[in-house]
């Protein structure tokens, strides 16, 4: 197995361009190649999730000029298609209701890690819809075959919002391709609601704009997207955090730029995090910076960290420079991502020498006195590998195991990282 070795890190300063957020950018992808018009993509994120949905669009008979991100939309003129899309949930759910609703024989397989996670809620409600769908292998999880069905006008559809926020996602997105106002009802409580609140962002710039009553109802309308010309991706707050979190725990200031106050992202709200361990944090329009405690270590946290489920694996690494244990709550959802993150993240911490305690949706983290050189594995995991790169900064030398899973969402990170960080001297 490859690795990197990452050597201890006296302290880290710069500032950071962020890379465009992938969350945005795959949705922005899907609806322009659905969108009336030419749309061209500035900051479009070059990454590996990204590219899976390009090639599927292009397999899809989208024109897409790649040298200028632009993409020709209004349809998909190949009516059969075999999609192999990775671990890439941003496009494998949201391929998933988009083809189903649009009239062809079409099959959709991944990595083996999502032929693990669960799809049947977004199947069961896609049905309801019309559309016909069957499981090629275990029932309730991926691979799929889509056929073409008779999708009713004017529906009430219902799905569960207690799983993944991407079931929700993949169903709004589609929706107007119905050709009528369709009513999506949210069973049990929607976690991860910014990134729902992303979705609905999008849709509103390609021209549809979706009604909702709290968190239980969407009212979609029946009618095509349309291009905005030019959109341009923010940047990637998800990955913002953890040069802030390093901010905060290696002395600082580091500054993330591209990303600020103005963003759609919830993530920018693991600030909040880092205010409440102690940190310093000032914000721009488009800019974020953070430091660390003006005395002393970084304070404990005991959080509800389910809206920022991404940014709470960063938070798990950064309990190890807290005062006291630190509990973080209602993460659930780790348990279907990329791998278990709860199990992953709990083996991992005690590599460090941290006593972690592990729930059904929590982990109650108790930092060691002094942390232990480790080798980590990352379970094909990106978010693993980049939160625990900040282990280096607690005066050890860390060891990733297969660096290159950043390349999900983050292929430079760990040069970035560098060139912000300073060695221990030898």
């Amino acid at each position: 197995m490859k690795f990197l070795d990452l050597d201890p890190i006296a302290r880290v300063a710069g500032t950071v361009r962020m890379p465009g957020s992938k969350s945005i950018s795959n949705r922005v992808l899907l609806l322009a190649a659905l969108a009336d018009g030419k749309t061209r993509v500035e900051n479009l994120l070059d990454s590996d999730d990204t590219g899976v949905m390009l090639n599927a669009l292009e397999l899809l008979g989208v024109r897409i000029e790649r040298d200028s991100a632009t993409l020709h939309g209004g349809a998909f003129p190949n009516k059969s298609a075999d999609l192999r899309l990775g671990n890439a949930g941003t496009a494998f759910r949201p391929l998933t209701a988009v083809l189903a609703l649009a009239g062809g024989e079409y099959r959709l397989s991944g990595a083996p890690r999502m032929h693990e996670r669960p799809i049947g809620d977004l199947v069961d409600a896609l049905r309801a819809l019309g559309a016909r769908i069957d499981y090629l292998g275990k029932e309730g999880f991926p691979p799929l075959a889509l056929h073409p069905g008779t999708i009713r006008r004017g529906a009430s559809v219902r799905v569960r919002g207690d799983v993944s926020s991407q079931y929700l996602s993949a169903l709004l997105m589609a929706a107007p391709l119905a050709g009528s106002e369709t009513r999506i009802e949210v069973e049990g409580e929607l976690i991860s609601k910014p990134y729902v609140e992303i979705t609905l962002n999008v849709m509103r710039r390609f021209g549809v704009e979706v009604r909702r009553e709290g968190w239980r109802s969407f009212m979609v309308p029946g009618k095509r997207y349309s291009s905005p010309g030019e959109i341009r991706v923010e940047g990637d707050a998800s990955s913002a955090s953890y040069f802030l979190a390093a901010g905060a725990i290696g002395e600082g200031p580091v500054r993330v730029e591209g990303v600020g106050r103005s963003s759609i992202q919830g993530d920018i709200r693991f600030t909040e995090v880092l205010e409440k361990m102690g940190a310093s944090i000032s914000m721009g329009d488009d800019w974020i910076e953070s430091g660390a405690p003006a005395r002393g270590k970084l304070k404990a946290i005991d959080a509800d960290l389910n809206h920022i489920p991404d940014a709470a694996m960063t938070a798990a690494v950064a309990a190890l420079f807290a005062d006291a244990p630190s509990t973080i709550r209602n993460i659930a959802s780790w348990r279907v991502k990329e791998t278990d993150r709860i199990a992953a993240m709990a083996a991992e911490l005690r590599k460090l020498g941290a006593a972690v305690e592990e729930g059904a949706d929590a982990l109650r983290i108790t930092p060691p006195a002094a942390l232990k050189p480790a080798t980590i594995d990352t379970y094909d995991d990106h978010r693993m590998a980049m939160s625990f790169s900040l282990a280096a900064l607690g005066g050890i030398r860390v060891r990733i195991n297969d660096p290159a899973c950043v390349g999900k969402t983050f292929p430079e990170y760990f040069d970035v990282l560098a060139s912000i960080s300073q060695r221990v001297a030898a």
